[in-house]
């Protein structure tokens, strides 16, 4: 692009040192920077320890319908024995007899197993694995591309800044110089000393703006450390020159939603909403398992002899359960579940209008940076044209002091609109492929 041709030129000739010392120090690009960020951003992780928690939800969602099985032990000192009242005669006896039944001592060892055979909740519920996993695989996607889409603007604000500040360093060069001529010329009563003055106050404006510049980039390059997982401490330099040459650019596609993560993410969250709902129903309907047991039993007067002299005993049965009446709770329940179901369709309509909103808009803005940009290429050679000319016939005595200083205001102002039109239009390409949903493809085209 021939914007980036002249931003290149000029940075080529008003700083050969920055461009030697960056040579010279090794450096992050751009698409290092996302790589590295991918991997050790904290949010990048918590994503995938949620897909690690999708799949153990699934463990636990088909353990339900495999065996279950406990195994109880007890020891029981029975210090004082209950008592029972055998009524008179039952046994021939004249009077009632108090009798207490039962040990002293009683162990009791018992293993169970639960086999379900028909459950339709829980049936239902393995179903819902693979849309929650495919949740999980999303919300790690949605984290990768906002990761992408953070680091990236970072960048270009960094990027930016560096050009800024290497904007605002020539300007004081070419102001110091115009500086020492004025010296010469107030000293010798050529000029008036205010406009040796007015010239010194436009040159210590712009030193405050390099401060201000360098302040700025600082915040810029500590934010770009966040996003990517960077300690603060570590020295970050950028020397990504394929940004200057080439700004990549976003490819137009045809309006498509389910291209969008965030609206994947509704559409698998609607579907676990209709599972759930779906359970709620089959709550009306009965289940059946199957259950067996066995245990021994030991009992004693004497210590010891609670531990010997164990009888066995077993079961085998089937359970049928059949939900009669639950004062309308499930039914309250499924109601909800409707509710639900028709206010996320309802909201994932609305956010598709706003998805299409927002395409439309990014499409708008890159269209008007674009513009804008090439249209500030010009104005700065325009200006720098102008700046040249009237520096040349101010020396010649052809103009005066003001229209030099007033060529020198033009060119600054061309350069600092040039800049500001540059990050625009990086913003507005990184939005278009962010609307898209195409910044994977803009990180691996990198």
């Amino acid at each position: 692009m021939k914007t980036n041709t002249f931003l290149i030129a000029m940075l080529m000739a008003v700083l050969p040192s920055l461009s030697k010392a960056q040579n010279a120090q090794p450096g992050w690009t751009l698409k290092q920077c996302i790589e590295y960020g991918l991997k050790n951003y904290g949010g990048v992780r918590i994503a995938q320890y949620k897909v690690e928690t999708a799949n153990q939800q699934a463990r636990e969602a088909i353990s339900q319908y495999l065996p279950q099985v406990t195994g109880s032990g007890s020891f029981i000192d029975n210090v004082k024995l209950q008592r029972n009242v055998i009524p008179a005669g039952v046994f021939g006896n004249a009077e009632p007899l108090t009798i207490a039944f039962g040990q002293k001592y009683q162990t009791n060892v018992t293993a169970q197993a639960t086999q379900a055979i028909y459950d339709k909740t829980l049936l239902l519920g393995i179903k819902a694995n693979e849309p929650n996993k495919k949740l999980a695989e999303l919300n790690t996607r949605q984290t990768q591309e906002d990761v992408i889409y953070n680091i990236t603007k970072n960048y270009y604000q960094v990027f930016v800044s560096q050009q800024q500040i290497a904007l605002l360093k020539d300007n004081m060069s070419r102001t110091e110089q115009v500086l020492n001529v004025l010296k010469l010329q107030r000293d010798n009563g050529v000029i008036q000393p205010v406009d040796y003055t007015n010239t010194e106050v436009s040159y210590n404006n712009t030193r405050s703006q390099l401060v201000l510049a360098q302040n700025s980039l600082q915040l810029a390059l500590n934010q770009l450390k966040y996003q990517m997982g960077v300690s603060q401490d570590q020295q970050l330099m950028l020397t990504d020159s394929s940004i200057l040459k080439q700004i990549p650019r976003a490819q137009k596609l045809e309006f498509d939603p389910h291209n969008l993560v965030s609206y994947q993410q509704a559409e698998r969250n609607l579907d676990l909403q209709r599972i759930q709902m779906a359970r709620t129903k089959a709550g009306y309907l009965p289940t059946l398992s199957a259950n067996a047991s066995y245990g021994t039993l030991s009992f004693s007067n004497q210590f010891g002899g609670a531990f010997r002299n164990f009888l066995g005993f077993g079961t085998v049965g089937l359970r049928l359960t059949l939900p009669i009446f639950d004062g309308f709770k499930r039914d309250a329940q499924y109601q909800q579940n409707r509710l639900t179901i028709m206010t996320q369709e309802e909201e994932l309509r609305l956010n598709t209008e706003a998805f299409k909103l927002q395409y439309s808009n990014s499409e708008s803005q890159l269209d008007k940076a674009r513009t804008n940009t090439e249209n500030d290429d010009r104005t700065v050679k325009l200006a720098q044209e102008v700046y040249e000319i009237t520096t040349l016939q101010y020396k010649q005595g052809v103009k005066s002091l003001t229209d030099l200083l007033n060529a020198d205001k033009s060119y600054r102002e061309a350069q600092s609109n040039y800049i500001n039109s540059l990050i625009s239009y990086y913003q507005a390409q990184l939005d278009l492929e962010q609307s898209q949903g195409t910044l994977l493809n803009f990180y691996n085209q990198l």
